[in-house]
């Protein structure tokens, strides 16, 4: 059982008293391993160097191989798990796109990464109710700067 208060999808008002500047605790973590960041190459074909090649990449401005930013982004369905509100009623949630996409800081192989948000605006939507979530991943003892920064909108629906 959350502890998290319930409300509900159609609820706006509600939702939007949820609404902070605070960040949520933070998620789970997650390591970023050299065969993770080569399958994701594999997947969609993107084999640059500052990757892949981790002899070069060595001598690079990283010092060492960095994942790719759309697939640490492609990580919040695991990242992504905590809030400061647990959202009911509703049959489904659609992503619905972004406001925003910001990849701020390297995410060098062999870093942990851990995510936290908060919600920053509910919208009246014809199928449902849009949310909007502000999302940081961060390496893990770089709490500072995120990695990523994206503002995700999700439209539930009942």
């Amino acid at each position: 059982m959350s502890d998290k208060p319930e409300i509900a999808y159609d609820d706006l008002e509600g939702l939007r008293g949820a609404i902070t500047e605070e960040w949520s605790a933070w998620g789970p973590e997650y390591e970023m391993t050299q065969e993770k960041v080569d399958q994701f190459a594999e997947l969609t074909g993107d084999h640059q160097w500052i990757h892949v090649d981790v002899e070069r990449a060595t001598a690079g401005p990283f010092g060492g191989p960095i994942a790719h930013g759309f697939f640490t982004l492609s990580l919040l369905p695991t990242l992504n798990r905590t809030g400061h509100v647990k959202i009911t009623g509703q049959q489904n949630v659609v992503n619905y796109g972004a406001d925003g996409l910001r990849l701020l800081a390297p995410v060098p192989v062999g870093s942990t990464l851990h995510a936290r948000n908060r919600m920053t605006d509910i919208r009246e939507h014809k199928k449902g109710t849009l949310v909007a979530t502000q999302v940081a991943i961060h390496v893990v003892g770089n709490d500072d700067v995120p990695a990523v920064l994206y503002d995700a909108l999700s439209l539930y629906q009942g």
